[in-house]
């Protein structure tokens, strides 16, 4: 029988794809991916684009796709075999894509036409492809020695593997952790929570309901159950996933270590050096000034917001009453909320159904990108994924996708996007994207709460950059692009979201079909602001501690690396951590990955400054003018990596970026 993860068919056979096929389509495309990095090497003259960096770009597109999809699997239907699978070729894959940059024979080959007349003569993409592969060697450790390359090497499988173990362990800990509980525990939850609960409880055969550590039901139960002792029981066993079925601050540890020595090894002072040399940011110390400044014109607002909160508490319940707990913020704040501006985030539920969420991002797309978005039957990895293309106006196909929206056992939390194939035109390319919003229930659909909406339209903006790329450089196309950039085009999709305008277009109720009322959309509108200084410091306070575990972190002197994580945050929470507080035992952005977010998660504040300026045109415009959409497609979405970001964004907005638009979204210009 044809193992069908080599050179898997389009349409992706997910549904065909066993535990037993990995290992032999993994290492047999390895192999054949090695062999063509070995032509390339072995390449009698003359030498040309298409016979070097032509082949390099494609070498390993089976390989890619293969590993894609395991990946991918391993992430949304995980199970022992599979884990076990992709646990096996993980060394081996991790060691063929270190291996690349240490091959000495085809970087002398690659050097030496990128030092010709033939490449001098280029242009355009393929021009910076040449420029920026040559620089990603020699930061990758090309031109080590023999003994460097071969601990460049050990440090990378290291690396991948503790990263995979980190990665499984949260996932273990969130599947193996539920409470289960009487209804009288549960008061305050919105009846849709309850509802889950209920029946998350008779599917494992149980009465009452049970309780489980997948995002909706936690916060759901940190915004609105009265139970202190039950909030606070959540609250800790979220922040403490990695430590119950393995010890991830010990692998947080190593990590560090090892990124520090990789680090070093190619000449970089720390880990964020080396991060933030392709990016927008050049340094781990500009990324830090980048932080340090936003984080001196929120701090001021943010302790008015604690301020007001515990005063909030103290009329409620008396003049004695506690410091809040951080399982008591959430509560106490969505109280305030609706007390402050008559708005509960839950009467929102009803207009959100997900079917209707999706169809309004795709409208959107439809209308500012001139595409058109179909539902499409394709084999999938669970009952409830849909598939869709996206289509040109003419016609021809752009991309297909796929959506998985809702929680299981199996699957990790959190969202995401995930570019399966990246294709060079007219080929069209593949994606998905997942999230965790509250699921059905036997009476209703799944109804998302305002975050999740905003979620969707996050990850869809993802995956509109990959599949609306028009870049014929694989190396250079979709979301492969500086890091410090890549969140412009997701996040800048969420502001619609906020615009009545937009909501009127797809929030209808699910049983009436009604628009959200004027009064509750101002509701929503007015109580954008409240506590932004908070939100805002939550973020900065991860991209602080990355940035502090990453460049400034050294055990002999700094001690546990959990207490010192703690140190840094204590400055961005709004409440005092309790000592065994570990949120770095779970922060699977930093340590999930050879290098994934570390180093990185500044980037969501320095996109946050790009989308919201690049929305004001938007905003000045028209919010669906199809021109303004034109020029975000062609300077964007279409663009990849095929010139310097800082370019594509002055090209659509005629200018640098400014932070002013972004202080303005949250209410913050004037407490400055």
């Amino acid at each position: 029988m044809t193992n069908p993860l080599s050179s898997p068919s389009r349409p992706l056979p997910f549904d065909r794809i066993r535990p037993e096929h990995i290992e032999p389509a993994v290492l047999a495309a390895i192999e054949q991916a090695q062999a063509r990095l070995d032509q390339i090497a072995g390449q009698a003259e003359p030498l040309t684009y298409e016979n070097t960096f032509g082949v390099l770009d494609a070498h390993a597109e089976e390989l890619g796709v293969a590993m894609g999809i395991v990946e991918h699997l391993e992430s949304v239907a995980s199970n022992d075999e599979l884990r076990a699978a992709h646990n096996r070729v993980l060394p081996a894959v991790s060691a063929y894509w270190s291996s690349i940059t240490l091959h000495e024979g085809l970087y002398r080959t690659l050097k030496r036409f990128a030092e010709s007349a033939a490449a001098q003569a280029l242009t355009g993409t393929r021009a910076r492809y040449v420029r920026k592969t040559i620089e990603d060697f020699q930061r990758s450790g090309a031109e080590l020695d023999p003994a460097g390359k071969e601990k460049l090497q050990a440090l990378d499988q290291q690396l991948s593997q503790l990263t995979t173990e980190f990665s499984q362990n949260v996932l273990d800990g969130t599947a193996a952790w539920e409470l289960f509980v009487d209804e009288a525990r549960l008061v305050g939850l919105p009846e849709t929570a309850r509802t889950s609960a209920r029946e998350s409880a008779e599917a494992r055969g149980r009465e009452g309901y049970r309780l489980s550590l997948a995002a909706p039901t936690v916060v759901a139960v940190l915004t609105f159950a009265d139970d202190r002792g039950l909030r606070e029981e959540l609250w800790k066993a979220f922040n403490r996933r990695g430590l119950e079925k393995g010890d991830n601050l010990g692998l947080v540890a190593r990590i560090l270590q090892l990124r520090q020595e990789k680090a070093r090894l190619l000449g970089f002072a720390d880990f964020a050096d080396l991060a933030t040399s392709d990016r927008m940011a050049h340094s781990g110390a500009e990324a830090r000034e980048f932080i340090a400044d936003l984080t001196a014109r929120t701090e001021a607002a943010f302790h008015e917001e604690g301020r007001s909160l515990l005063a909030f508490r103290q009329q409620l319940e008396g003049a004695n009453a506690p410091e809040l707990a951080p399982w008591d913020v959430g509560y106490y704040a969505e109280k305030q909320r609706r007390a402050l501006y008559d708005f509960d985030e839950e009467a929102l539920r009803p207009y959100f159904s997900a079917p209707s969420v999706l169809r309004g991002a795709f409208a959107l797309a439809e209308e500012l990108y001139g595409v058109r978005i179909e539902d499409t039957e394709l084999p999938v990895w669970h009952e409830s994924v849909r598939a869709h293309r996206i289509v040109e106006a003419n016609g021809r196909e752009l991309g297909v996708f796929y959506t998985d929206l809702y929680p299981r056992e199996s699957k990790r939390d959190g969202a995401w996007m995930h570019g399966l194939i990246a294709a060079v035109p007219p080929e069209s390319h593949v994606a998905l994207f997942c999230s965790n919003a509250q699921p059905p229930t036997k009476e209703k659909p799944s109804l998302m709460s305002f975050r999740d909406v905003e979620t969707v339209f996050h990850e869809f903006g993802h995956l509109l950059h990959h599949c609306l790329s028009t870049v014929d450089v694989k190396s250079l196309s979709c979301t492969r692009v500086a890091q410090d950039f890549v969140e412009l085009p997701s996040q800048i999709l969420e502001n619609w979201c906020s615009q009545k305008e937009a909501l009127d277009r797809f929030a209808h109720h699910y049983q009436t079909g009604a628009t959200i009322p004027p009064e509750l959309v101002e509701r929503l509108l007015a109580a954008r602001h409240f506590r932004a200084a908070s939100a805002q410091m939550r973020q900065l306070g991860f991209a602080a501690v990355d940035l502090a575990l990453h460049s400034e972190y050294e055990p002999s002197r700094d001690g546990d690396v959990n207490a010192y994580a703690n140190r840094v945050l204590a400055r961005y929470t709004p409440t005092a951590l309790p000592d065994d507080y570990a949120l770095i035992a779970s922060f699977g952005h930093l340590f999930s990955h050879p290098i994934g977010y570390a180093a990185g998660y500044y980037s969501y504040k320095w996109a946050e400054v790009l989308d919201a300026d690049a929305f004001s045109r938007f905003r000045n415009e028209g919010l669906f003018n199809p021109q303004v959409g034109r020029a975000f497609r062609e300077s964007v979405l279409a663009r990849g990596d095929s010139a310097d970001p800082l370019d594509l964004f002055r090209e659509f907005m005629g200018r640098n970026p400014e932070l002013a638009a972004l202080l303005e979204r949250q209410g913050l210009a004037a407490a400055e």
